[in-house]
């Protein structure tokens, strides 16, 4: 497989992309007013969000030129706060150690901004909803605000609010429909569900309806797992009935009955778990953060961009991060035999993401960076 990192702007190297050429974009953009990279031409560091989210817009607009139709975009985004006057945290060169703190939002990290025009001392700027309505403004699909939580988030020492564990991931797309692999990524169910469809459900009381609703008490919903309606006493608990299969008997004699309605409490038609024990996957994804010594703070977990990659990249497609940092993206790509096309400002970043992706690879990835 191929990584091929290209060094400088991120808008003018977009350019020299091939019009839908990338099935899959996956990137974790500057957060706005957070870091100083030390280098030209840096986003993140505009003077209102107002700016920050315009220019985010530009960039995203070329690379919706480059996704193919059935592309996906995840993009993870965190949050900043409207604060007092502050210094912004520098990137490696810098020689500043708070950096991990700032890139968390633990000081002041505003530019020299006493008011910021919108907002209120303190206000949380709401910076990855925001880009969202922009980029659905702007025309894109968005398909799904997904929850990062991380079990070992930043300590911080406020004292009127939480302590912030969890960003944002975004699911864009450029069409109405486009390639997800649901299988891909899917999830084990949980013990207790496993439990409660390994019950008679035939002989379920089962407990009372909403008033007016007259198609039976609710039952433990077969989805796959466990229990089957009617099926043989064989396939239940076994995961061997898919969720269509145990229901359209069932369906067909009440869909007369009540137009419309479907049995159980969920719709089998829309075939939201998958059989043998496994479901579709929730849209709340736990994942310690990573520390990787030579890059810088921002580095996300490789569980991110595989989950993004497995489920909206096909086999042997390309993926895309227009702000490649660390590498990540290009790393985990490789192991999943899939190219990748890497843009990166800072050649220091460029450097050590070639040398990771080198030194980490298992398929001996050919890199090529390009200036």
């Amino acid at each position: 497989m191929t990584v091929k990192i290209l060094i400088g702007d991120v808008r003018e190297q977009l350019r020299t992309l091939a019009a839908d050429s990338v099935h899959c974009c996956v990137t974790s953009p500057p957060y706005w007013g957070l870091r100083d990279y030390g280098v030209d031409g840096q986003i993140g560091l505009e003077a209102s969000p107002a700016e920050f989210i315009e220019v985010m817009v530009g960039v995203f607009e070329e690379v919706r030129r480059v996704l193919r139709p059935d592309g996906t975009c995840w993009i993870n985004m965190g949050d900043s706060y409207a604060t007092g006057s502050g210094t912004v945290g520098r990137a490696p060169g810098g020689g500043d150690q708070g950096e991990r703190f700032i890139r968390r939002g633990m000081v002041n990290t505003q530019p020299n901004r006493k008011k910021l025009e919108g907002f209120k001392p303190k206000d949380l700027c709401m910076m990855p909803h925001r880009l969202a309505i922009a980029l659905q403004d702007a025309g894109w699909w968005v398909r799904q605000d997904i929850v990062w939580s991380k079990p070992n988030p930043m300590p911080e020492s406020v004292r009127d609010r939480c302590t912030k564990s969890h960003e944002y991931i975004f699911l864009l797309t450029k069409s109405e429909k486009y390639f997800y692999d649901a299988k891909a990524i899917r999830e084990p169910v949980t013990a207790s569900t496993v439990s409660r469809l390994a019950q008679d459900i035939e002989n379920q009381a089962g407990s009372t309806r909403v008033p007016g609703k007259t198609n039976g008490p609710m039952k433990a919903v077969s989805r796959g797992v466990g229990s089957g309606h009617g099926t043989d006493a064989a396939d239940r608990g076994r995961g061997r009935v898919s969720a269509r299969d145990t229901f359209k008997r069932k369906d067909s004699k009440r869909a007369a009955a009540i137009p419309g309605q479907t049995v159980g409490t969920h719709r089998p038609d829309r075939e939201d778990s998958i059989p043998d024990g496994f479901r579709n996957k929730r849209s709340v994804w736990t994942m310690a953060t990573h520390s990787f010594a030579e890059a810088h703070f921002a580095t996300f977990p490789p569980e991110l961009p595989e989950n993004c990659i497995r489920a909206g990249c096909p086999p042997g497609g390309v993926v895309l991060d227009p702000f490649f940092g660390a590498g990540t993206t290009g790393l985990v790509a490789d192991r999943l035999q899939r190219d990748c096309i890497g843009i990166e400002l800072n050649p220091a970043y460029a450097e050590i993401a070639r040398k990771r992706i080198q030194a980490e690879s298992t398929l001996f990835a050919e890199i090529e960076v390009a200036a």
